[in-house]
């Protein structure tokens, strides 16, 4: 049985995916593989948690490994608006040190945009275009 639910919007050109429900063992991996394609193209996910009623160890895992495809894709990966316990579970396991976590969906987006506007340029080998 999926516990979990999701559903995708946009907001602004950037992705949002909301989840709510459970996100356990049961659903995890589904979950990141649906959160990983959102990540596949670089663009900005924003994974908006405020009916995730429950948080796993499994769940964790999803989140990190669809953090690690958005980045590896040039892209980023923010939490918006979790739950009280969510939340309690990422501070506790020090997650929310690594995934950055805000109050709402529209202040992830207003985070995205000005990091995305003083990123600097780079060349296609990575390195920092002269300009």
């Amino acid at each position: 049985m999926f516990s979990a639910d999701s559903s995708t919007r946009d907001c602004g050109g950037q992705a949002v995916m909301m989840l709510g429900g459970e996100l356990d063992v049961m659903d995890a991996a589904t979950v990141a593989a649906m959160l990983s394609a959102g990540a596949a193209g670089g663009s900005v996910v924003i994974v908006d948690l405020p009916r995730l009623t429950f948080l796993g160890a499994s769940g964790l895992a999803a989140l990190m490994l669809a953090r690690e495809h958005a980045r590896a894709a040039g892209g980023e990966f923010l939490l918006a608006a979790p739950r009280r316990q969510a939340l309690l579970v990422l501070t506790a396991t020090r997650l929310a040190d690594v995934l950055p976590v805000h109050a709402c969906v529209d202040d992830a987006a207003r985070m995205a945009e000005q990091s995305r506007a003083a990123a600097p340029v780079t060349t296609r080998a990575g390195l920092p275009a002269v300009i």
